[in-house]
């Protein structure tokens, strides 16, 4: 097994977290690397693009998160073999990252009217289209997970933007929204959620 060491911010969430879970729920031996938001402009230049998370593999370092989550959830039996259902994976993933950046972006706003304004845009037009056509991909997969009947690192990706949006951290995005637009994300992020192990997890983070 290589050395590992995954670098990203110091909290639980966003990118760096379904490469954090999916080797935790393989048990593969990792250094997590936590950076504090203080020591980040210092450490910016360091990374390949300017950007976490950052995975190191023998030294070797891997950047884009969608590129860590496969590279992780092939070593942790998280990904599939088959180009068809692997192909079910990515385009989850993709999509996640797709609204996860244009709400993002959003955070750059200064102007308190216009980030509300900017935030009320994407909760009438992309956000409800965006969990509808992930919902319906998870329907497509039979309704419990995305891809092969199983766990894979685009039920953990969906999970945890999920989780962001229902957390009422982010002003002028309702928190029930994805219970709104898409019922069965909202049980699935429930089911991931009861997974014992990711359960045992944040119990022992106590989160």
């Amino acid at each position: 097994m290589p050395k590992l060491v995954l670098t990203y911010f110091d909290f639980d969430g966003r990118r760096g977290e379904t490469p954090r879970i999916a080797i935790n729920l393989a048990g593969i031996p990792f250094e997590d690397r936590r950076i504090a938001q203080k020591d980040w402009p210092a450490l910016r230049d360091q990374m390949p693009f300017q950007q976490l998370p950052v995975l190191e593999v023998d030294g070797t370092p891997i950047a884009q998160s969608n590129t860590i989550n496969r590279y992780v959830g092939r070593l942790a039996g998280l990904y599939p073999q088959d180009a068809l259902q692997a192909a079910r994976v990515d385009e989850v993933m993709d999509a996640v990252e797709d609204i996860s950046t244009k709400i993002g972006l959003t955070m750059r706003i200064e102007d308190a009217a216009a980030k509300k304004a900017a935030r009320e845009a994407i909760v009438a037009g992309p956000l409800p289209r965006y969990l509808q056509q992930i919902e319906a991909r998870l329907k497509a997969g039979g309704g419990e997970w995305f891809a092969e009947s199983r766990l894979t690192v685009a039920d953990l990706k969906c999970y945890y933007w999920v989780r962001w949006l229902k957390s009422g951290a982010l002003d002028h995005i309702p928190a029930d929204i994805v219970d709104r637009h898409a019922p069965l994300l909202a049980k699935h992020f429930e089911r991931v959620k009861a997974q014992p192990k990711i359960a045992a997890y944040y119990a022992a983070r106590g989160k």
